[in-house]
C-alpha cells in the first residue's frame, strides 16, 4: 500500500511542478481518467495531451492529500485542490477512486468534488 501512496503522491506532485514526463511511469497505456466535472480521457497519449494543454492555461497551486483508504486493487484518496486557471482561482475538496493493475500502474482514475465553501441551509 505504501508503494501506491508514493505513486499517487508522485502524480499530484507532477501537476505542482508541471512535469508530465512521469505520466508513462504511473499510468497504463489504456488508462481511463474521469475528471470530477465531466471530461473523460482514454489512453496515455490523450492524458499526456490534456496535461500539457491544461498547464498552458493554468497552474496547480495546492493539491494536498488528506487520507488514503485501500481495499484490494483500489485506493481512495481524499484531497484538497486549488488552482489558478486563465486568471481565475478555483478550490475544492475531492476524492479520487484509483484502480491499480498487478504491476502498480493506474488503470482507472475517477475524481469527485465537493465545492467550497460549504454552506448550512438549516442553521
Amino acid at each position: 500500500m505504501i508503494g501506491r501512496e508514493q505513486i499517487i503522491k508522485k502524480y499530484f506532485e507532477a501537476w505542482l511542478i508541471k512535469n508530465g514526463q512521469i505520466l508513462k511511469d504511473i499510468f497504463t497505456e489504456r488508462i481511463v481518467y474521469s475528471e470530477c466535472y465531466g471530461p473523460e480521457y482514454n489512453g496515455i497519449e490523450v492524458v499526456k495531451r490534456w496535461f500539457e494543454d491544461w498547464n498552458k492555461h493554468g497552474t496547480v497551486l495546492l493539491w494536498n492529500i488528506k487520507q488514503f483508504i485501500h481495499q484490494g486493487n483500489m485506493t481512495a484518496v481524499e484531497w484538497y485542490f486549488k488552482c489558478e486557471y486563465e486568471g481565475s482561482i478555483e478550490e475544492f475538496n475531492g476524492v479520487s477512486l484509483i484502480e491499480f493493475d498487478k504491476t502498480n500502474h493506474i488503470v482507472s482514475l475517477k475524481e469527485f468534488q465537493s465545492k467550497i465553501p460549504h454552506y448550512y441551509p438549516y442553521t
